[in-house]
């Protein structure tokens, strides 16, 4: 063959590839286009920056962090249609926000965001203000978060967004603090379940077909654990929003999750959902709804233990490798084959998380001026 021939093949076996992918993520492609291009032309006008940013973020939250907590329940209830699962989780949400704005005067993020007993002295009663003005990369942060997700990375988004408006590395250090703890927590707690409650509940769940009363203690659980997630995370989406809100703001709030929300339960989880769906028989409804039930008790705990933004997303990762580690150690003639295969999955997603801790830091230390005095300072430079 003709060198000039070979070359041709070379470069159409290098185009093709990449001509599928386009084709493949092109509806994704362009959300990203106009996102940044947006952010681009409307960071400086403020009115137009913060809303544009709170869809980003609400976007990018519902597509990653929400999975976590929706994720077995979408799994488990896979043959339901997908409008019943979105009128469930929508009318949570509804109740959860709109009682945390009445009980926490205009604040729909519980207090994570706007404290005045803890933060008296601090600009907004936060060490999260929300800013005078916005830099391009505080309001392309969320769409950073959708590649991530994208690449199915269970990446924090508590780090990757409440970092970029902090006062200072205390406010990163406290989310640090708690969402490491909640992790190691969570671990233990869901290691000494599954090793404790093994044999009985292989006993339990050796029938096939699940009791009748496991679908209405499911919803209950899931209801519950996906109302205190929205306590912890509405943090996440609301920090580009004024920290206390009228009614007004509060129906475009809703409305705007609530519309995501459906694109997420039509979509069935979309690319990070493989991340809960690769983990072992987590589409039983006995399963789903015992992982779902440690969840909301360490987020419960977390909730009425600091007033600090946790990162959920360490949390989950805590729960679901305490179970695969739990399991792998008692199904003992599953070798030592499914035990690799159990600290791989875990460490790939810890791996993944820590990786989207340092993209947060690094977005953090460029936009904001004080972190990043407070950087180089510990740097010696």
């Amino acid at each position: 063959m003709p060198k000039r021939s070979k070359e041709m093949n070379v470069r159409g076996g290098l185009r093709r590839p990449f001509v599928q992918f386009v084709l493949r993520e092109r509806d994704f492609l362009l959300i990203l286009l106009v996102g940044f291009t947006l952010s681009g032309l409307f960071y400086d006008i403020h009115s137009v920056a913060m809303w544009l940013g709170f869809i980003f973020a609400g976007y990018a939250a519902v597509a990653n962090d929400s999975i976590q907590t929706l994720g077995t329940f979408i799994v488990s209830n896979s043959r339901r249609p997908w409008w019943q699962l979105w009128l469930f989780v929508a009318s949570i949400l509804i109740v959860v926000l709109a009682l945390g704005w009445f009980i926490n005067d205009g604040d729909v993020t519980w207090q994570k965001l706007y404290n005045p007993e803890k933060y008296p002295d601090l600009p907004q009663h936060s060490q999260y203000p929300q800013p005078v003005e916005f830099s391009f990369i505080q309001l392309a942060a969320p769409l950073i978060l959708l590649i991530l997700t994208r690449m199915r990375m269970p990446v924090s988004t508590t780090f990757l967004l409440l970092s970029c408006f902090s006062t200072g590395s205390k406010g990163i250090t406290d989310v640090l603090g708690s969402s490491l703890s909640g992790y190691a927590i969570s671990f233990v707690l869901s290691l000494l379940i599954w090793i404790l409650g093994y044999n009985l509940i292989r006993t339990f769940f050796k029938q096939r077909k699940s009791a009748g009363f496991w679908v209405p203690l499911q919803w209950g659980i899931s209801g519950t654990l996906w109302g205190v997630w929205l306590m912890q995370d509405a943090a996440n989406i609301a920090v580009y929003l004024p920290r206390q809100i009228n009614v007004y703001q509060l129906i475009a709030i809703i409305s705007l999750l609530v519309f995501g929300l459906a694109i997420l339960m039509r979509q069935r989880g979309d690319k990070i959902q493989d991340i809960v769906n690769e983990k072992s028989r987590i589409e039983d409804i006995r399963a789903a709804t015992l992982i779902d039930f440690s969840y909301a008790c360490m987020l419960i705990y977390k909730m009425f233990v600091s007033p600090v933004p946790l990162s959920t997303t360490w949390v989950f990762l805590g729960i679901i490798g305490g179970r695969e580690i739990g399991i792998s150690i008692m199904r003992k003639k599953a070798g030592f084959a499914h035990k690799r295969k159990a600290f791989s999955m875990i460490l790939k997603d810890i791996t993944y998380a820590v990786f989207g801790l340092l993209v947060s830091l690094a977005l953090a230390v460029s936009i904001n001026d004080a972190l990043r005095s407070e950087v180089m300072a510990i740097l010696g430079l």
